[in-house]
């Protein structure tokens, strides 16, 4: 009976665009310029691309397959498509993982909150300013900071207590379609921009001498970030579809989208990257330099700087909230404890965990773990080792483990069922994915 009473997406483009938001945030407008930039530009998008369709586009499927499924969250969703075994830890490696993720995520989303505010209060764009001194200036105050990872938990708390229909799917109706028509405007006036075409070519055409072994794990660290596969965040997600919805459709819609934005953010930053004189290797603060600097040199600079940030907080925000989602729907099944309460509770100890990783640009900045400030090894140990291994556990488990009579069914709808699609899905999951994964493990690690 308690399936009964879940509630539902209310539409098929109301669910797509949610999971497009969960996807669709740092991963691939404030992180992939920068990783990119940091790993060799062209090539690194040529084998991120081939990732997220290759990997990527599998890994969401089997989630929306086993989060349908099983029509429960991560944690449960397990429990219930194989039961009296040790699978359901696949959940419970998602949960501490997004609660992870989110200690270091919500730090940039106050970032972006606080640029929003500033940028709207014109303290950003004015005569002489050193953008990366301002930067550096609001990295490193404890103060704002913290203030700004307090407030941008406080919204993403007030979201989920509203639930799925009224909260999470009613934000990314609005949010995601803004985004990209002004992500657009910032392409055009970016490749406008004298010495632009650098930055094109940096982007667009490769040079693969210039990626690592361990730009090749970014890669896959990144296509698996940027889609949120990896943390069960989708199984949460799907869990809440109608069965009349075709689940490869869906994926596709969710991955093109997601390639575009991708596209688009490296349209939009690395043509100004270089026309500006900057240097694509900048690292987590490249977009926050690059924007302003850019915005500054066009008529009402300041007013569209405005605008494209509080857009850019609306797609931080949609990603957050299925980030927060899991960890408040594994405490709330079966209507035991309050969506309210757990989502207040459950926003605190991320305010808490997240502290570290807020100081680390300023008072904690010299404490290092293995070379890396604290923000930047928790994004390394989420990322490059928990994504992946999540990714791998459950490609084993749908190929091995899950009933194939479920996955079938969930796979095909009538009308649009390919008997050669399905095969070729079930090929890549059971040997292409986890294989991959490892490859890039054992490289990473030189035993190969």
């Amino acid at each position: 009976m308690e399936n009964k009473q879940r509630e539902q997406w209310s539409s098929k483009i109301g669910f797509i665009l949610s999971s497009a938001g969960a996807a669709i945030g740092l991963g691939a407008i404030w992180k992939f310029p920068y990783v990119a930039g940091m790993n060799g530009g062209a090539a690194f998008f040529l084998v991120f691309l081939a990732f997220t369709v290759l990997i990527g586009l599998p890994m969401l499927i089997s989630e929306f397959i086993i989060g349908r499924g099983a029509k429960q969250e991560a944690i449960s969703a397990y429990k219930i498509l194989a039961p009296k075994s040790q699978w359901d830890k696949i959940g419970k490696l998602g949960v501490i993982g997004c609660f992870l993720l989110l200690s270091f995520y919500c730090v940039v989303g106050g970032w972006v909150l606080i640029y929003s505010f500033l940028s709207i209060t014109g303290q950003v764009i004015h005569g002489g300013a050193n953008y990366p001194e301002l930067f550096g200036r609001i990295t490193s105050s404890p103060s704002l900071t913290l203030l700004g990872l307090a407030l941008y938990l406080l919204i993403n708390i007030v979201v989920l207590t509203f639930g799925i229909k009224n909260g999470i799917e009613k934000a990314s109706k609005y949010m995601m379609p803004l985004l990209f028509i002004f992500f657009i405007v910032l392409v055009i006036r970016s490749l406008t921009l004298d010495g632009a075409m650098e930055g094109v070519q940096f982007f667009l055409k490769p040079d693969f001498s210039s990626i690592t072994g361990e730009g090749i794990l970014y890669a896959l660290g990144q296509s698996f970030f940027a889609l949120a596969v990896g943390f069960s965040c989708m199984v949460t997600y799907s869990s809440y579809l109608d069965k009349t919805v075709s689940i490869p459709s869906a994926a596709g819609s969710v991955v093109l989208m997601n390639i575009f934005v991708s596209l688009l953010a490296g349209l939009a930053i690395f043509p100004a990257v270089f026309a500006l004189g900057l240097e694509p290797t900048e690292g987590p603060g490249l977009l926050f330099i690059v924007l302003p600097t850019v915005f500054s040199q066009i008529p009402f600079g300041e007013f569209f700087l405005s605008l494209f940030l509080l857009l850019f907080l609306f797609a931080t925000l949609t990603s957050s909230f299925s980030l927060l989602e899991i960890i408040v729907s594994a405490f709330t099944e079966g209507g035991k404890r309050s969506r309210r309460n757990v989502s207040w509770v459950a926003g605190l100890a991320v305010f808490i965990a997240g502290i570290p990783a807020a100081l680390s640009m300023g008072v904690l900045g010299d404490f290092l773990i293995f070379g890396k400030t604290i923000f930047d090894a928790t994004d390394y140990l989420v990322s490059n080792i928990m994504l992946p291994l999540g990714n791998l556990l459950i490609a084993l488990f749908i190929s091995f483990k899950m009933n194939k009579t479920i996955v079938e069914q969930e796979f095909k709808l009538e009308n649009s069922y390919s008997p050669l699609l399905f095969a070729s899905w079930r090929f890549l999951m059971k040997w292409i994915v986890p294989l991959t994964i490892i490859i890039v493990y054992l490289h990473t690690l030189g035993v190969i």
